[in-house]
């Protein structure tokens, strides 16, 4: 139940993630920087102190307490996903909710999944699993399931005329998105590095009493700081720039409603996070994973929003059949990682099961070095 409860709670955070864009289409008069940047101050600084306070027992006294190590990693990750949210907009300008999503997202569950084991050299370990081959299975099926949905993008791209393309999404541009889409996926697998990065600084929040449900809530608050660094300090940049700092005082243009909507966008892009930090924890031995599941189920659902938003207006039949045969790709390898979660908690469970039906098993040479191990 532990597992089925942490795959629910991934999908709620995919459901988040790939729909957080939507109220910026709603945004009108404003430059890109300066939506980006207000979502930003609600999705990266904002939402995650008040939320972290009402779930983190002594949030700021955790903080003040963790190693200066673990602080400076996390915020150090923090700024290089940064790169990638900077860029993960423009995929969305150019590619198109789904198409864009599915690219970057794709490489971002690659590097984000595979990276941590690799760091702590623990990937032949779980080659040597059942439950550890599982899920690398159903990561090389999310893969698939991503590059089918690129070459269904490539087929969009031969089969309509640039008007129509446009139509559908104003600044389509499929060469220039794919460079932007595959920079954006790398740098922002490092979210995944900065949690995994974080771990001490969760543990210390347990030990004040917070639920471990919602442990991880006390590392997004100096990991998406090192975010804001990063983007605001790029907004500004453009503010400056384009001189668009009039955007935020502009009459001309419905302010009090971009406000409104670039504050739903940062918050409903913070929830991803607050939905992935508890799925996190019930993932156990292989928590890694669930970055795999955040990753594919963002993909599937910013891809049913395309299709609905008639992202793929005009497409021919073979295009459409071969998006549709990604999108499911991707859902069934959430399924195939979720049930590799299932055999690594069944393992530890019969173990403890064994252990607590034998207690004679140990012998009177173990107990010291059992006692010294602690």
């Amino acid at each position: 139940m532990a597992v089925l409860w942490g795959v629910i709670l991934h999908a709620l955070g995919g459901f988040a993630s790939g729909s957080f864009y939507l109220p910026y289409k709603k945004v009108k008069g404003w430059a890109w920087e300066s939506y980006w940047l207000v979502g930003g101050i609600v999705s990266w600084l904002i939402a995650p102190i008040v939320l972290g306070l009402a779930t983190v027992s002594d949030l700021f006294q955790v903080l003040g307490q963790a190693s200066g190590s673990d602080l400076a990693w996390v915020y150090f990750w923090g700024v290089m996903w940064g790169f990638g949210g900077l860029t993960f907009g423009l995929a969305m300008r150019y590619l198109g909710l789904s198409l864009g999503m599915a690219v970057t997202l794709g490489l971002c569950a690659v590097f984000g999944t595979v990276v941590p084991p690799l760091w702590k050299s623990e990937f032949a370990q779980l080659l040597g699993t059942p439950s550890g081959r599982m899920i690398l299975i159903g990561l090389a099926v999310c893969v698939a399931g991503i590059l089918i949905c690129g070459v269904a993008g490539m087929m969009k791209e031969k089969s309509l005329s640039t008007e129509q393309k446009q139509a559908s999404i104003a600044e389509f541009d499929l060469r220039k998105g794919l460079l932007v889409a595959v920079f954006s996926g790398i740098m922002s697998a490092c979210m995944s590095f900065g949690l995994d990065a974080g771990q001490g600084i969760a543990d210390l929040a347990v030990q004040h009493g917070t639920d471990p449900l919602y442990k991880n809530n006390a590392i997004l608050v100096v990991v998406l700081l090192g975010g804001l660094t990063t983007n605001g300090l790029w907004c500004l940049y453009l503010n400056f720039k384009n001189k668009t700092f009039a955007d935020y005082t502009n009459v001309s243009a419905p302010v009090a409603r971009n406000l409104f909507f670039c504050a739903l966008a940062g918050l409903t892009w913070y929830l991803q996070f607050f939905f992935y930090g508890m799925g996190d924890t019930q993932l156990g031995d292989y928590r890694f994973s669930g970055w795999t599941l955040h990753m594919a189920f963002i993909i599937t659902f910013s891809s049913l929003w395309g299709l609905y938003l008639h992202e793929w207006r005009g497409a021919n039949a073979p295009t459409m059949r071969t998006v549709a045969i990604g999108i499911l790709a991707v859902v069934f390898s959430t399924v195939i990682v979720g049930y590799g979660n299932y055999l690594g908690s069944e393992k530890p469970a019969e173990a403890k099961a064994q252990e607590t039906s034998q207690p004679q098993a140990r012998t009177s040479t173990e107990a010291p070095s059992m006692l010294a191990s602690h």
